[in-house]
């Protein structure tokens, strides 16, 4: 916290090379995650409950509570470590409060979405799969965002801190 709050954030050429380079492993993460899902369905409400709750015709089987339920102890804990850095990242880039306070809320908010909309159209109605849609699309854009921001803080060397104000001066005027 001590860098942004300096304004040493902008000077510190380790600091900036850790945040690109965890950007550039989010941004691996980010395209392997619609890899994975456009493996598994599409963007269309009848593949994503054919996913959930099988389909007969081409031989899928629904997925089991148990399955579920071991995808969602990894994901809840691998997701919210991730988005607890990626969105600690914010700090760094010169916004306004209340803009950085949506690019932190909303990622949280879609992978809560997103892992808990296949749980509805699989144990309650298949009329989820939109929200699942929705959630899959938010949350992708929503990492987009964020690991652009970082990169764009990295590369821009903004002398901002995490307030939007330029850091303290030392020496005389």
């Amino acid at each position: 916290m001590r860098f942004v709050i300096t304004g040493e954030w902008s000077r510190n050429r380790l600091l900036q090379t850790i945040v690109a380079l965890y950007s550039l492993y989010v941004a691996g993460l980010w395209v392997t995650n619609a890899l994975l899902y456009f493996e598994k369905m599409n963007l269309t409400p009848d593949s994503v409950v054919s996913y959930y709750r099988g389909n007969e015709e081409i031989f899928l089987n629904p997925r089991s509570y148990q399955g579920m339920l071991e995808v969602a102890h990894f994901h809840l804990f691998a997701m919210g470590m991730l988005l607890l850095v990626l969105t600690h990242l914010m700090l760094f880039v010169p916004l306004r409060g209340g803009l950085k306070a949506w690019l932190i809320a909303l990622p949280f908010l879609s992978a809560a979405l997103d892992e808990g909309a296949g749980w509805l159209v699989r144990f309650a109605h298949p009329a989820f799969a939109w929200l699942k849609i929705a959630g899959f699309l938010l949350l992708q854009g929503s990492l987009a965002v964020l690991v652009g921001l970082a990169l764009w803080s990295v590369f821009a060397g903004s002398q901002r801190n995490y307030a939007g104000s330029a850091p303290p001066t030392s020496g005389a005027p």
